[in-house]
C-alpha cells in the first residue's frame, strides 16, 4: 500500500480520497502480501459490519467469520478469502457511501481497490476467465454483430430456448439472463450528421463531443440520438466520439495493463477536441466514472488523462448544469404517469448527487420517484450462470423498491442495470399489471421536448 499521508489520521476534516494504483510495481501483485492487507482489512470490516446489506461480499465474509472456530478473523484460512474477492462486484459503494474507515482515517481501507489487486495478481497467476473475457471485448463483439444484427438478437433472445440452452451448457452464460440487444447502424452511424443547434437556444455557443461509449453506440443508439436532439435543442454543437471502450469489463477483470492503453489512447482522441473548446459528456455512467476517477488512479502523472477527467460530465450532470447556469430552452410536456429513477451504483460513486432525477424532475407536473439500492447486474454477474443467482438476489430488493412507486416508466443511470431490474419486476408486479417502459434519463427528456 502506498504510504499514508500526514492527512490520514481520525477525526481530520479532509475530504476522503483514494490513492493511485500502482499497478506497474511489481510488489502490487505479491499474492502473499495482498491477503495479509486482506487479512487487517477483513478484520476491520468484521468489528464494523455496517456493509452487511449491501453486495455479497459481506455477509460471506461475516459468515465465514461467525461460523469459524474462534469466532473472529483468526479462524478464516487465507484461502477462504477469495469467495470474498469473488462476490465484488466493484460497485464502489462500500467506498463511497458506508465505510467509516476510508482515507484520510488511518486506518486507510479502500476495499474495491484491495479487492482489485488481487484480482489483477490472480490473472496474472492464473490468467483470466476466458468465457467472461470474451463476453469483455464488447468493441469486437459489437462489430461483429452489426452487420448480421438482427440474426444475433433472435440467437440470443431468452425465448430461444434451444440456442440459450446451448449457450448455457457450453459458455455458462445463464439462459434466463436478458442480454442486449445489437443494432445495424450504430450511434456514430446515426450522428455523422448530428442534429443542428439552435443558434436560439440558452447554451448557444457551447460544444459537446459526446463519448457514446460501447453499450450506447452498438447496443442503444438512441440514447445517443436523444441526448443529441436534447443538446442541439439547447444550442449546443453536438459531434458524436468514439475511440473505443472504456475498459471497465478489463478492470473488473483485473486486466489494469489493458485498461492504462485505452485511458491513453482515448485521451489522445479527446485532448485537441478539449482544445478546441468542446465539453466531454459520457453517455454511461459506468463510462463517465472510469473516466472521471478510475483512469486519473491508474495514470496520475498523465496529463491528457487528467484534462480529460477534468473535462468529462455524465449526460444527465450537464443537462442540470445548463439548467442551473443559462436555463433551458422551453418546450418540456408531462410525462404521463410518473417514472421511477434507480440511481445506479457507478453514477452514485462519481459523487455528483442523483443527477438524473434532478433533470427529470425539470420537466413540469411530473411524478418523479428514486429508488437508490443496488440492482445486483454488476457487469457479466448478472449475465454469468454461476453468479446470477447472487445478481438476482441483491436486485430483488430494489424491483420491489420500483414495484412500490407505481410509475409507468422505469429510467437508470446503467442500462443494463435497467434491464435487468425490468426482468426482476416480473415477479413483484401485480398480477395483470402492465411492466413499466424502460429507458434511458435522456430519451426520458428528449420525449418530454416531443410532446411525451
Amino acid at each position: 500500500m502506498p504510504e499514508t499521508p500526514p492527512a490520514a489520521r481520525e477525526g481530520s476534516l479532509d475530504a476522503p480520497f483514494r490513492h493511485p494504483l500502482n499497478w506497474r510495481d511489481e510488489s502490487f501483485y505479491d499474492l502473499a502480501a495482498i491477503e495479509h492487507e486482506m487479512e487487517r482489512v477483513f478484520d476491520i470490516c468484521h468489528g464494523c459490519r455496517r456493509c452487511f446489506n449491501l453486495c455479497d461480499s459481506f455477509p460471506k465474509l461475516f459468515d465465514m467469520v461467525d461460523e469459524s472456530p474462534t469466532g473472529e478473523l483468526d479462524g478464516v484460512a487465507k484461502s477462504e478469502y477469495g469467495k470474498v474477492a469473488d462476490a465484488c462486484t466493484l460497485c464502489d459503494m462500500c467506498f463511497m457511501t458506508k465505510c467509516p474507515y476510508v482515507p484520510p482515517h488511518s486506518f486507510d481501507v479502500d476495499f474495491p481497490h484491495l479487492i482489485l489487486r488481487h484480482r489483477a495478481a490472480q490473472r496474472r497467476a492464473k490468467g483470466g476467465d476466458f468465457v467472461r473475457e470474451q463476453l469483455g471485448e464488447t468493441d469486437r463483439n459489437g462489430k461483429l454483430a452489426k452487420p448480421v444484427a438482427g440474426l444475433a438478437n433472435w440467437a440470443t433472445d431468452v425465448k430461444n430456448k434451444p440456442v440459450r440452452g446451448l449457450m448455457q451448457a457450453v459458455a455458462h452464460i445463464d439462459a434466463e439472463a436478458e442480454l442486449p440487444k445489437y443494432h445495424s447502424k450504430t450511434a456514430t452511424d446515426r450522428l455523422k450528421t448530428p442534429p443542428k443547434a439552435d443558434p436560439a437556444g440558452p447554451a448557444a455557443g457551447r460544444k459537446v463531443a459526446l463519448y457514446a461509449t460501447c453499450f450506447v453506440d452498438y447496443n442503444a443508439p438512441d440514447t445517443a440520438t436523444a441526448a443529441a436532439e436534447v443538446l442541439a435543442r439547447q444550442g449546443v454543437e453536438v459531434r458524436a466520439v468514439y475511440p473505443e471502450c472504456c475498459g471497465m469489463p478489463q478492470l473488473e477483470a483485473g486486466d489494469l495493463k489493458d485498461v492504462a492503453g485505452r485511458a491513453e489512447r482515448v485521451a489522445a482522441v479527446f485532448g485537441p477536441l478539449i482544445d478546441q473548446g468542446y465539453e466531454v459528456v459520457a453517455l454511461t455512467a459506468s463510462c463517465g466514472l472510469m473516466m472521471k476517477f478510475e483512469w486519473p488512479l491508474l495514470l496520475p502523472e498523465s496529463e491528457p488523462v487528467k484534462k480529460l477527467a477534468a473535462a468529462t460530465r455524465d449526460i444527465s450532470q450537464y443537462v442540470v448544469e445548463l439548467s442551473k447556469s443559462v436555463g433551458l430552452a422551453p418546450g418540456l410536456k408531462p410525462i404521463e404517469g410518473g417514472v421511477t429513477v434507480h440511481h445506479a451504483c457507478h453514477a452514485r460513486a462519481q459523487n455528483m448527487g442523483a443527477k438524473s432525477a434532478e433533470m427529470l424532475k425539470l420537466i413540469p407536473d411530473t411524478r418523479v420517484e428514486l429508488v437508490e439500492r443496488c440492482s445486483g447486474h454488476g457487469g457479466t454477474f448478472g449475465v454469468m450462470q454461476e453468479t446470477r443467482p447472487m445478481a438476482v438476489k441483491v436486485g430483488k430488493p430494489a424491483a420491489r423498491q420500483v414495484a412500490q412507486k407505481k410509475t409507468e416508466t422505469l429510467c437508470s443511470d446503467c442500462p443494463l442495470a435497467c434491464k435487468h431490474l425490468g426482468q426482476l419486476l416480473v415477479a413483484e408486479l401485480p398480477a395483470g399489471a402492465a411492466q413499466p417502459v424502460q429507458a434511458h434519463p435522456i430519451e426520458i427528456l428528449a420525449r418530454s421536448y416531443a410532446g411525451a
